[in-house]
Formats: C-alpha cells, sequence, structure tokens
C-alpha cells in the first residue's frame, strides 16, 4: 500500500518568508533520511533542510525563488518505512557556515530526568549558562553543538547582553555616522563641499535600533535551532546546584549539571554625584541620544569615554575630557596615543589630565562641576555630563556563594586555565572571570568552558589580546606595551612606521597615524604591535596572528603586502626593524 507523506518546513528559528535559493532533488530521486532537500537562505544563515525519512519523491511543491516559513509545504515523499515520521518531527536544518556561523551540532535527546540535580526544579540543563553576551550566548551554542542539553539564562528581554544590546554595537553603529558626518566637512579642503547636515535624531535612533534588532533575531534563530531553551530573568544561585530565575512570569528553578557564569559587568559611579538628575548620563543612556547638549563634559578619558565623545562631536556638542591619570586612554604607549590627542585637542573645548572632579552640583542653568588638580580650572557648568570611568564585575550580584562560588574583594570570579571555578562543575568567563573586559576574550573563553564540559582537552592559552579604541582615529595595540617592557627591564627594538609616508593614508586625507613594532633584541621576535590611524582596529589583527606564531622581523618583512594599503604599515615598521624598508631613507646604524 502506498504510503505517501507531506515534506513540510520544520521550525527554522522563527524566520519568515526565507527565499529558496535550491532545490536538490526532483519527481523520482530516491533519498534516505537526513539527506538535503532544500536549501534556504535567511537574513543570518543558509539553512539546508533535510529529509525525515527514506523515500522516492513524488511532487515538488515549492521552486527556486519562492518564499516559505514553519509549516510550508515542500514536497510529497512515497516514504519506504510503513510508520512515516511526521514533517514536524524534522530536525531544525542547521546553518551552513555562511558568515562566519559554526554549523549546528545534530538534534540531542532532552537531559535525563535521572540526573540527580534535577528533582524539584522546574527546569533541568545538562549545561546552564547565565548571561547571554557574547560569552553567554558563545558558550551556550558551542555547547548545543558538542551534544549537551543548554539552558540559557538571559535577564533581558533579546541575547546579546550588553554588548549588543547597550553597547559594542550601537556604538559602532553611531561611531560610524559621526565618521560619515566628520568626512563630509573634512573634504572640503578637496574641493568638494556639502551642505550642513540635518541631523533628525528620532531617526538615527531608529535605525540604530534595527541594527541591534536584526543581530538579536539572528541570535534567538540560532539559538531555536541549536534547541537552547531561552529562560528570561534575573539569576540567582540557591545551591552547588539550583539557579532561581525572577521570571516575567514569576519564579522558576533550574537544575543543572555544568554551569557557566557569563553575568558580565556593570557601569561603575563615583559615589556622591547626583545620579538622580536626568543630566547625568552613563554609556548606555548616551547611546539612547535623548538629545545633542551644547557643552557636555566625560568624565574618564578612557575608551568608552572617548568613543562617545568621538560621536556626541560629530554631532554638534562642545566636548570637554577630564582624567585622572597623565594620558587619555591609558592601557596604550602615549606615542601611540599622541596622534588622537593631538586631532581631538584641536576639536574639544579642553582636556585635563591629572584632574579630578570632586563635586557635581545639579543647578537650574545645568551642572556645576569642581575640579581637583595641578592644572584645575575653576567650577563651571554643563548641559550634560557623562560618567565614564569603567565597568565593574557583577560577581556579587548573582548570590555566586550560595553555590560556594569563591568571589574576590573586587567581585571577580577567580578561575583556572579550564575557566573554571573553585567549584569543579562551575565556570566563569568574560568580564566577571577578570580583565581586559572585552567581548572578543569572553567569546573565546566560552567556548573553551564549552568544550572542557564536553570533555575536550581545552585550555584559555592565548598570548595576547588585543584591544582597539573605536576613536577618530583609532587607537589599537596588542602583546606588551612599551612602558610594560621598560619596566620588566627588557632588552627590546622599536620601528616606527609613520603613516606620513603611506600613500594609501595620503590619498585617504589621514596621514597623522603610525605602525609601531616591537621586537626582542636578540631573538628577533615580535614582542608587540600598536598602531594609531583609520582602520587600525581592523589592521591590529594580522599582528596578533603574527605573535602567536612566535613570527619575528624577518617574516613580517618577507610577506608581500597589497600597495597601496594601510595594511604595508606593519610590513614596513618590518623593513625598519631590518634595516631593508626603501620607502624611507633610515641612516645606518
Amino acid at each position: 500500500m502506498s504510503n505517501i507523506v507531506e515534506i513540510k518546513v520544520p521550525d527554522i528559528g522563527g524566520f519568515k518568508d526565507v527565499p529558496v535559493i535550491e532545490v536538490l532533488v526532483k519527481p523520482g530521486d530516491s533519498v534516505n533520511k537526513e539527506d538535503p532537500l532544500i536549501t534556504l537562505e535567511s537574513d543570518k544563515a543558509t539553512m539546508e533542510v533535510p529529509a525525515p525519512q527514506a523515500g522516492v519523491v513524488k511532487e515538488l511543491k515549492i521552486k527556486q525563488g519562492d518564499k516559505v516559513s514553519q509549516g510550508s509545504l515542500i514536497l510529497t515523499l512515497e516514504a519506504r518505512d510503513v510508520a512515516a515520521v511526521p514533517a514536524s518531527a524534522a530536525k531544525s536544518p542547521p546553518p551552513s557556515g555562511k558568515d562566519g556561523i559554526a554549523p549546528a551540532a545534530p538534534a540531542t535527546p532532552p537531559a535525563s530526568r535521572l540526573s540527580p540535580h534535577a528533582q524539584g526544579a522546574d527546569i533541568h540543563a545538562e549545561v546552564l549558562v547565565l548571561g547571554a553576551g557574547p560569552g553567554g550566548y558563545t558558550a551556550a551554542f558551542r555547547a548545543a553543538d558538542l551534544g549537551k542539553q543548554v539552558v540559557l539564562v538571559e535577564r533581558f528581554s533579546t541575547l546579546g547582553g550588553v554588548c549588543l544590546n547597550v553597547g559594542c554595537i550601537p556604538s559602532k553603529a553611531l561611531l560610524h555616522v559621526a565618521r560619515v558626518l566628520t568626512e563630509a566637512v573634512e573634504v572640503a579642503h578637496a574641493g568638494i563641499e556639502f551642505g550642513k547636515p540635518k541631523i533628525d535624531l528620532a531617526a538615527l535612533r531608529a535605525w540604530k535600533a534595527g541594527v541591534v534588532a536584526k543581530l538579536t533575531k539572528g541570535l534567538t534563530g540560532l539559538a531555536k535551532q541549536r534547541k537552547v531553551e531561552v529562560v528570561q530573568g534575573k539569576g540567582h544561585f540557591s545551591s552547588p546546584h539550583l539557579l532561581r530565575v525572577e521570571t516575567p512570569g514569576g519564579a522558576k528553578t533550574i537544575s543543572f549539571d555544568h554551569c557557566i557564569i557569563a553575568a558580565g559587568s556593570s557601569i561603575a559611579r563615583i559615589p556622591g554625584f547626583p545620579y538622580d538628575d536626568k543630566r547625568m548620563i552613563d554609556s548606555t543612556s548616551a547611546l539612547e541620544l535623548p538629545e545633542v547638549p551644547k557643552r557636555l563634559l566625560v568624565i574618564g578619558g578612557g575608551i568608552i569615554g572617548l568613543e562617545m565623545a568621538t560621536v556626541y562631536d560629530a554631532l554638534g556638542a562642545k566636548i570637554s575630557v577630564v582624567e585622572l591619570m597623565d594620558s587619555i586612554i591609558p592601557g596604550a604607549d602615549k606615542d601611540v596615543v599622541r596622534p588622537l590627542a593631538k586631532r581631538i585637542e584641536k576639536r574639544y573645548e579642553k582636556i585635563l589630565l591629572k584632574t579630578k572632579v570632586t563635586k557635581v552640583e545639579a543647578q537650574k542653568d545645568g551642572l556645576k562641576v569642581t575640579y581637583e588638580g595641578n592644572a584645575a580650572p575653576k567650577p563651571e557648568v554643563f548641559d550634560t555630563i557623562l560618567m565614564a570611568v569603567g565597568r565593574r564585575p557583577n560577581g556579587r550580584e548573582i548570590n555566586a556563594q550560595a553555590a560556594g562560588v569563591n568571589v574576590n574583594e573586587r567581585g571577580y570570579i577567580p578561575v583556572d586555565k579550564q575557566l573554571r571555578t573553585n567549584v569543579p562543575h562551575i565556570h566563569a568567563i568574560g568580564d566577571i572571570c577578570g580583565e581586559p573586559m572585552l567581548a572578543h576574550k569572553a567569546s573565546h573563553e566560552g567556548k573553551i568552558a564549552a568544550e572542557v564540559i564536553a570533555g575536550h582537552k581545552a585550555f584559555f592559552d592565548a598570548r595576547t589580546i588585543p584591544s582597539v579604541a573605536y576613536t577618530d582615529p583609532e587607537v589599537a595595540w596588542m602583546g606588551e606595551t612599551e612602558a610594560q617592557l621598560r619596566a620588566r627591564g627588557s632588552d627590546y627594538e622599536k620601528a616606527v612606521f609613520p603613516w606620513a609616508a603611506s600613500g594609501r593614508a595620503i590619498s585617504m586625507d589621514r596621514d597623522e597615524g603610525m605602525t609601531k613594532l616591537l621586537f626582542d633584541k636578540s631573538t628577533r621576535r615580535l614582542l608587540g604591535a600598536a598602531m594609531t590611524g583609520v582602520n587600525a582596529g581592523e589592521l591590529i589583527a594580522e599582528t596578533v596572528l603574527a605573535y602567536e606564531m612566535g613570527a619575528d622581523a624577518t617574516d613580517l618583512g618577507l610577506t608581500i603586502h597589497p600597495h597601496p594599503t594601510l595594511s604595508e604599515t606593519v610590513f614596513f615598521a618590518a623593513e625598519i626593524a631590518e634595516g631593508s624598508i626603501t620607502d624611507l631613507f633610515m641612516p645606518r646604524k
């Protein structure tokens, strides 16, 4: 007796009206279970829909170019098996790897309720991940890809954490706009003049929100495709194997065999300031673009403060920056920061170094600021103050002690090379386990923690973690700084290539940058690198790879780079170290 089965599109992660870009079978074809039938292309990944069972294709119901959603009829199949498998039971199609997205793992059965930790809990997880920022969602997805049943707890209504929702991504979107505005003005001396831009803050906010929404929607789809259960709410440990989550629908308890803490960090504050005044903002509220103040004071000359200063300067605010240390971006060498400092000194009202804000008073006409320091100016009034003095880890916000997890006096959770806390089945990653507080560090740690839980011999063994300030110009560095090498008494050699000699930088009208390489004097191996200039954050990756692979000056100097590019500046700096450069005249040593 003929057994005709309708094959429909299974759950594809919430995506709708997804184009069919390829039909892989035709009527009469024999297919085995899991053979691909069609290929779909969402805005996040390419996906293949597999056959839920073996059989012979009878009739196609779609063609290339059609748009489908979950439940759309693909074809009819004359099944070989007596017991037909419903189309709804088909495995969710994994992403094919487009745009760098890792292939998804085969579907896995639910975690066994025989787990001794599951008793009395609303949900049980083989792996519980607390926090869905770059580290958390990476850990959850990697664990799922390795066959684990995963529950991901996130306090926000969307995945991505601080970085994607109110940090890295929206700030870079606004920095892109800032760069466009600035370039439109600065190209005037080349004979191209534009009228004064009309800035629609509401439209700008909407565009920024759209950028964030596209990425968060993509993450939601990836979680569904991997069968990662997402629970929204704020989580606190109740015991070494139990988490209580306050959800919008009430409290839930989640038991777990393993846990990865990825609870991140929060904005740091200086005590005693009038934070209840709406004119006193932090980086999160600054990204909401409530308005463009006439005068903005940025407290903190680090990366976050200077990036937001870049945005508001381009939008028309008069900027002042106050920094306690003797240099902006204190983590980088002073010579690397100098091109940025020179540029913003011309654009901003003032930059106050080795200066402290001791008092902020709310007045009707603004916020009155009192300073302390050798060159401190008299008190003055600003329309808005941006507090950007760093972030603090959330180690004390999750009741970690109830799980027996050690939290140090600064709020960090110490971990070993496998990201384990003092409680062996609980790991910690990202901001909460130590500096630098960077998304790419968290993502790397998330993969390692998931692999360790899955039984792999994985360790955190990165030699360096690059840092980037997405200011204008950008500042990037990796490895050891010159200040660190001097402090340690290392015998090193420095090679600096000025972008004033770069054909590409000159043709872009942005030749204020520089590229610096630091080499061990005896082995000639690369010890560190730094650069300032347009797209420095993109260029630093080459030196990170060179550092990880133990490359020396000869390796970099003999690697042919495309011309004319900014990437050549790394090559030229290496040639300076080798004494073989022809693009500059260097006196013989």
